[in-house]
């Protein structure tokens, strides 16, 4: 199972060489699944292993997601993992209180590509990292913050203590508000009636879509050329807007996607994570348990506090990504004890005996309180007070990480963390 990010965020569209047998399945608005139950609404987006449509649940009266998977044999073992996590989740958690996205039922639908696994799960919103993006990298006020950091950490402590699962892709992308930013967008709220039947001559959507974009990205393209305005003004000479509320957007969220999710006592890859959330023990495969997630959580509630992410490490000359990543890591959280540098399969290749990164040498060393401070400019108690909350989680000793059931009585997250 790939650890690659299943949001599919470096191409805009799935492209449509993708639609073929042992692809995706190609859907139209109006195609009906399940005997007629789910009828396709509209595409909510893609992923390296599947799709996923807004659905209009006719048994209930609700809309719902339906995650399609592509028809090869991986996939579908892919898929029937994910049936087996999220059928956990959901058995342990009949009051839908957890902080973690539901599955509502599962089915398979034949197509010209194949037999394709069908997930439905209920309707959510935009993702962290689509709110983010809605504050231009801005960071979000401390109150929002602590709201989302609450949420995810109930999810992981239901997943970590009550059912020994390990998420091990915990990134912006795959935590959902419950609902969309702009109501508008929300099916419910914006009052469209739900399409229940396919609108005349509509062409084959999972096409349609993909060629559309192209040409719009195309025409985009020759109209900044043509103005000849500068990137930094924004695609095709968009001045950047200012800074957008979010007093009146709920934050509650919930953990999603859990393809790559595990059992704490059947780990079934070495390499796991996200690059950018990824916890040092995985870089040095030196073994990982439930501590990757809250790694992981660390970095996400670095990301909206500064609209940044924490470590973007690049290979130079000389150096790997990996080793990049090791020396972000320690010239914001200081040097790695010499016991855990030296500890995974792939210590060797990165550190010497005396546990010093082998090329880079030199480190410029930033803690964390007085970057948030220097580059973010957050007040002396603010930086202090999250710091505090955050560093903890930072441990390159992963059994001294707190857990998420001891984060959630930080003071911090409670906001009663006071001045010293």
């Amino acid at each position: 199972m790939s650890c690659s990010s299943s949001s599919g965020s470096e191409e805009e569209d799935e492209g449509f060489d993708s639609y073929r047998k042992g692809g995706y399945h190609a859907v139209r608005v109006g195609d009906q699944f399940a005997g007629g139950r789910y009828i396709a609404q509209r595409k909510l987006g893609w992923g390296q292993f599947s799709t996923v449509w807004l659905a209009f649940d006719t048994r209930n009266s609700t809309y719902v997601a339906l995650k399609i998977q592509k028809s090869a044999a991986q996939f579908a073992d892919a898929a029937l993992h994910e049936i087996n996590v999220l059928s956990s989740i959901a058995e342990g958690d009949p009051s839908n209180s957890k902080c973690v996205v539901q599955l509502i039922d599962h089915f398979k639908h034949s197509g010209p590509n194949g037999q394709h696994h069908c997930m439905v799960l209920e309707m959510l919103g935009d993702s962290l990292l689509r709110l983010i993006r809605y504050r231009h990298y801005k960071g979000l006020p401390m109150n929002k913050l602590r709201e989302i950091c609450k949420c995810i950490l109930i999810g992981l402590d239901y997943l970590h203590r009550e059912l020994g699962i390990i998420h091990s892709d915990l990134k912006p992308e795959n935590v959902l508000l419950l609902s969309t930013i702009d109501p508008a967008k929300d099916p419910l709220r914006s009052g469209q009636s739900p399409i229940l039947e396919r609108p005349e001559g509509s062409m084959n959507v999972g096409f349609s879509s993909v060629i559309e974009k192209k040409l719009k990205r195309r025409a985009r393209r020759a109209v900044a050329k043509i103005s000849g305005r500068t990137s930094s003004l924004g695609e095709a000479g968009v001045v950047p807007k200012p800074d957008r509320n979010v007093d009146g957007v709920d934050v509650q969220c919930k953990i999603v996607d859990f393809g790559n999710a595990c059992w704490a006592d059947k780990p079934f890859a070495e390499e796991i994570q996200t690059r950018q959330y990824r916890a040092p023990e995985v870089i040095l495969q030196a073994g990982y348990s439930f501590s990757v997630d809250m790694w992981s959580f660390a970095c996400i509630a670095f990301e909206l506090a500064t609209g940044d992410m924490m470590f973007t490490p690049k290979s130079g000359q000389g150096f790997s990504e990996d080793e990049d990543h090791l020396a972000l890591m320690m010239e914001l959280l200081g040097k790695m004890p010499r016991k855990v540098a030296v500890s995974g399969a792939k210590s060797r290749d990165f550190f010497d005996r005396h546990g010093d990164l082998k090329r880079i040498r030199r480190l410029k060393f930033w803690p964390l309180d007085k970057f948030l401070i220097d580059k973010y400019k957050f007040s002396e108690s603010d930086a202090r007070e999250f710091s505090e909350f955050i560093c903890p989680l930072l441990d390159f000793s992963p059994e001294k990480r707190p857990t998420a059931q001891q984060c959630l009585e930080h003071p911090w997250l409670n906001g009663q963390a006071n001045s010293k």
